[in-house]
């Protein structure tokens, strides 16, 4: 089945908010419990004969065309430009034949940070660098090569420009469209030259986005926008409290509601079919339902506060220890501590959950925007019984992840839905359902003390984190005897799984947390304790995940250290790195940028922020104001990020000023509270997000370098709060330890 755009234009307004900024985790996961599901590389590409098919990533054509096949989800990031450009200059072909062609779910295309397809931790250009550059060159080779069998020279005379193969000394060129039939015929070579990089002409420099004219003219097809034959609409209603369970409905008063097909009882709540997605809401809204809540209908997010707060005393699990901590602070000239807050937040993407499956006797298709296609095919094998062979995953466009999208709730009940019904069915979570029934990045409290020596120069550091553990979550609300859809087996109930997620990397040459690194300051006496407590809420990933905390925490308390110690908040954090860093330059250079030491215009003030984010170093300087009840307007910001080799410069700089407003809506406006076991926000009107006049000017300087790239999608997201916090002390000498600053 195809799928068919919506003609409908104002759909796209609104999914164009959530497709500006990507999505991503900092965890590496493995998801392999399908087992192999291998094609031949000619199998992967259908229907196209006559074409030059060397792997599973690049295909030309006769008519000059060049397909690259991207394996990971576009979710505004860009990374179906990004990923064809990597391709294209190794394949030195002409960027106006290219075009981009998602790939299925296959085991070719899995993500080799997590072995399974996913879209997560930023990892789509560090992961696809070399495969494609070498996939490119291997191309490129085989029609060097059909040339000079065609024109009988050697080889090493030959070379490629914009697709083309040039003899310059006979003054001969073919076109590469010419040569794919014979070079077709060739075996893929076992080694590649790959180009120089000073001689890159496609990777570095600001090419438009690939998707650009079809997001504008409305062709693009999102998700929500899938249309099959016979398709009917559905919606899902949800319980109310956590946990919470159907006991009895009574559907009799919208049963005989025009376009309503059936209500029925599903493994996540009450399902409802109409002929439209209105009709199914407006019948979901009547239909009454008796739910029996667990102990959570006690939970309260005050409750929590006050219980957190009462564990800061605990010792917990040792995470990370260095150094002798203790005698450090009983020698020190003088200690600090300060206790930070931050609340559930949802991801909130502009388009709202929805997945169109179509389950038949022998084979299930689905049509899911999604960042995980073998969590989604591993759902649908556990519901329909069907081998991975029989279930087929196209991906559309996504308007928005943030990590949301790892799990695959929602693909779950398309699929349970149409299987009940036996028709295709697309599912449509209401705003409402999707705020209320998220997988939320979790709220944690973090206490952190300093011990410092007769100079203001931190000696110790302890950080104690209180919350859930992340990882090890049970959620309920999925199919029953299953676990969590998307959350690998190999990290379920794992006792260190949050010490990947949610702890801080803070010493230098040490790996103390893995993939938590907010900074990575020179102190020889460290201690990290977690205290687990899991009030049941359902957790998932969340854009930069436990980053989006700890460089909060972190980053903050190393102002109040300099503040303590009366020293500038730069020339501290220099003194305490190596001046051989990368973060070192990125500091200077954001502080440079934006006159730090120098005043700032009138009422302004500023505060900076820095870190590393798996190896992605960013430091930015933030310009606001301070209003009427503290109300915090930011003006500016200026950051400065070492990301390795930058494929473009413009996605780049697009990626860092999305992560900027989604980390400012977080840092200012929006978090999710409970109350009774229920979340207490449900649209935009209670989870407010950052306004267009309320973004403020962002200039990017990038750093130059030659090491292979690093991720951005989620890089820029923590570093805002902390930089905004900073600000605000200088402003009015006071300290915001909890978020949002202005709720």
């Amino acid at each position: 089945m195809k799928e068919e755009p919506l003609a409908g234009m104002s759909r796209r307004r609104f999914l164009k908010i959530g497709a500006l900024a990507g999505a991503g985790l900092t965890v590496g996961i493995y998801l392999g419990t399908g087992g192999e599901r291998r094609k031949p590389p000619t199998e992967v590409w259908p229907d196209r004969k006559g074409y030059l098919k060397p792997n599973a990533w690049v295909c030309v054509g006769p008519d000059e065309s060049v397909t690259v096949r991207v394996n990971h989800t576009e979710m505004g990031q860009g990374i179906t430009t990004a990923l064809a450009m990597i391709v294209a200059e190794e394949l030195d072909a002409d960027w106006a034949n290219v075009r981009v062609d998602i790939a299925p779910a296959e085991a070719l295309y899995k993500n080799p940070a997590f072995n399974c397809q996913m879209t997560a931790a930023s990892t789509s250009v560090q992961t696809s660098w070399d495969p494609l550059r070498r996939a490119g060159a291997a191309a490129r080779q085989m029609l060097m090569a059909a040339a000079a069998r065609t024109w009988d020279v050697p080889i090493g005379e030959c070379r490629t420009e914009r697709g083309v193969v040039l003899h310059e000394e006979s003054d001969r060129r073919l076109r590469y469209g010419e040569l794919v039939e014979a070079a077709a015929k060739l075996a893929e070579p076992e080694q590649v030259i790959l180009k120089k990089r000073g001689s890159f002409r496609i990777i570095g420099h600001p090419i438009p986005r690939l998707d650009t004219l079809e997001k504008i003219n409305g062709s693009a097809v999102f998700g929500i926008d899938v249309r099959v034959p016979g398709m009917r609409n559905a919606t899902v209603v949800h319980a109310p409290v956590f946990g919470a369970r159907v006991v009895a409905f009574d559907a009799t008063a919208v049963g005989q509601m025009p376009g309503v097909h059936k209500v029925f009882e599903i493994s996540s709540g009450i399902a409802v079919v109409a002929d439209t997605f209105w009709q199914a809401k407006t019948a979901a809204e009547n239909i009454r339902i008796q739910w029996a809540a667990e102990e959570r209908e006690g939970l309260s997010s005050e409750a929590l506060r006050t219980r957190w707060t009462g564990l800061c005393g605990t010792k917990g699990k040792s995470m990370f220890r260095q150094g002798d901590v203790e005698q450090a602070f009983e020698g020190a000239a003088r200690t600090i501590q300060a206790i930070y807050e931050l609340p559930y937040q949802a991801h909130a993407a502009a388009e709202p959950m929805n997945c169109t499956a179509h389950v038949e006797k022998d084979r299930c298709e689905i049509w899911a925007p999604t960042q995980n296609q073998d969590g989604a095919q591993e759902a649908a094998a556990r519901i329909t019984g069907l081998g991975y062979d029989r279930i087929v995953v196209h991906t559309p466009f996504v308007g928005g992840g943030f990590g949301r999208r790892v799990t695959v709730d929602y693909v779950a009940e398309a699929v349970e839905i149409s299987k009940a019904v036996r028709a295709p069915v697309k599912v449509t979570w209401t705003r409402e359902e999707d705020m209320r029934n998220d997988f939320y990045r979790p709220a944690v409290l973090g206490m952190l003390e300093a011990a410092l020596d007769a100079d203001g120069r931190p000696i110790a550091w302890k950080h104690r984190i209180i919350g859930p553990d992340h990882m090890a979550h049970q959620l309920p609300r999925l199919i029953p005897t299953s676990l969590p859809y998307g959350i690998p087996r190999a990290l379920r109930n794992t006792a260190g799984a949050l010490a990947s997620m949610i702890l801080p990397r803070i010493v230098p040459g040490k790996k103390a947390i893995e993939g938590a690194a907010p900074l990575s300051y020179a102190l020889a006496n460290v201690a990290v304790e977690y205290v687990h407590d899991d009030p049941g809420i359902p957790l998932g990933f969340w854009r930069s995940v436990a980053f989006s905390q700890n460089v909060f925490f972190v980053e903050s308390f190393m102002d109040e250290i300099a503040a303590a110690a009366g020293r500038d908040p730069l020339e501290l954090r220099l003194s305490l790195l190596n001046p051989a860093l990368r973060l070192t330059d990125v500091l200077k250079l954001a502080a440079e940028k934006a006159n730090w030491g120098q005043p700032p215009p009138a009422n302004w003030y500023r505060g900076l922020a820095a870190y590393d984010f798996h190896g992605t170093h960013l430091a930015a300087v933030a310009d606001i104001s301070v209003g009427k009840n503290d109300r915090i307007r930011v003006h500016r910001v200026v950051c400065a990020v070492n990301c390795g080799v930058v494929v473009n410069p413009k996605l780049v700089a697009a990626q860092i000023t999305g992560g900027i407003a989604f980390g400012l809506t977080a840092a200012l406006k929006s978090r999710i509270t409970v109350t009774k076991g229920r979340v207490d926000q449900g649209n935009f009107d209670d989870f407010p997000l950052l306004r267009m006049d309320e973004m403020p000017d962002v200039e990017v300087h990038i750093v130059p370098s030659a090491k292979p790239p690093t991720g951005i999608g989620e890089s820029a997201v923590p570093i805002i709060a902390p930089a905004v916090a900073n600000a605000f002390f200088t402003a009015t000498g006071r300290r915001i330890r909890k978020l949002p600053l202005c709720p």
